[in-house]
């Protein structure tokens, strides 16, 4: 089984670009997704993430703005955050992969944001970056809910550069063009994947 690494800095399109992978058939593993999930009420992240930082949990879920507001920023913090966060992905990713074996699929997609950050170029065969000029990526970022110019910058400061992702990525899916355009590239990609 092929494993696709699918990162992109943030505001790049690589969500879409998930979805366009999902639409072909091909299984993706979304840790932002899977993130969610550990933070909802009852998930498996909201009682080590209390003992952690207890001012994030509210009504039993972990509250993403305010542990946003006491991590972001403040490396030590995001450090402690990982390691409690990151061997609960680990796990999730395990049943990911035997899932996708089980059902015979050759390809499986990571969608994983910080793959060059975390080192996690290691645990893939071949990686994609969802790549757009940053001036359209400031323009989508900022046109977020809750999203100030400081935060974006925190996030931006704490991800590989948009050029060097571009560089060290086998694949690059331009997504400055139309949906259909960049749904052609991710069609191509996944043809060239499974031929070769």
């Amino acid at each position: 089984m092929l494993l696709l690494g699918l990162t992109g800095s943030i505001g790049m399109g690589k969500s879409t670009v998930g979805e366009m992978f999902r639409k072909l058939g091909i299984p993706v593993y979304d840790a932002d997704a899977e993130i969610h999930k550990l933070y909802a009420r009852g998930g498996a992240g909201v009682e080590p993430i209390r003992e952690a930082f207890p001012d994030a949990v509210v009504d039993d879920q972990v509250d993403r703005q305010r542990l946003s507001k006491l991590v972001v920023g403040n490396e030590a913090e995001i450090q402690r955050l990982e390691q409690v966060i990151h061997p609960l992905l680990a796990e999730g990713r395990a049943e990911f992969f035997e899932k996708a074996q089980k059902e015979g699929h050759s390809i499986v997609v990571l969608d994983i944001p910080l793959i060059f950050e975390t080192g996690g170029e290691d645990r893939v065969h071949k990686i994609a970056v969802v790549s757009a000029p940053a001036d359209v990526q400031r323009a989508r970022v900022l046109a977020r809910p809750q999203m100030t110019e400081e935060k974006f910058e925190a996030i931006l400061s704490r991800q590989v550069d948009d050029v060097e992702k571009r560089k060290r990525a086998d694949f690059v899916i331009d997504t400055h063009c139309t949906p259909e355009e960049t749904f052609a590239q991710v069609k191509k990609l996944v043809e060239q994947l499974k031929n070769a």
